[in-house]
C-alpha cells in the first residue's frame, strides 16, 4: 500500500479514548499519525505501521486529483 500525507487510515486496534480513524501527518521511515476522536500524535515505525492498518479510509491523493480536474473545468 502506498501511504501520503493527508490519507486517513482505520486502524486494526482501537486507540485508548476508542478512535480507530487516524490522520497521516509525516511520512518515511516512521510515521506520524495524529487520532480523529482525540487529537493525540503519535510516532510509529513504518512496519509497526504498515502491519496495523486495516484500510484507508479517505486518501487526500484523489482528492488532489478531483479539486484539479474541477478547477479546470470552470
Amino acid at each position: 500500500m502506498r501511504f501520503h500525507l493527508g490519507d486517513v487510515v482505520r486502524m486494526k486496534k482501537p486507540h485508548p479514548c476508542g478512535g480507530y480513524e487516524w490522520e497521516i501527518m509525516r511520512v518515511g521511515m516512521d510515521f506520524r499519525i495524529r487520532c480523529l476522536k482525540c487529537g493525540r500524535q503519535v510516532m510509529l515505525p513504518r512496519p509497526k505501521f504498515e502491519k496495523g492498518v486495516k484500510a484507508i479510509v479517505k486518501s487526500a491523493m484523489l482528492e488532489d486529483v478531483q479539486d484539479q480536474d474541477g478547477e479546470g473545468k470552470r
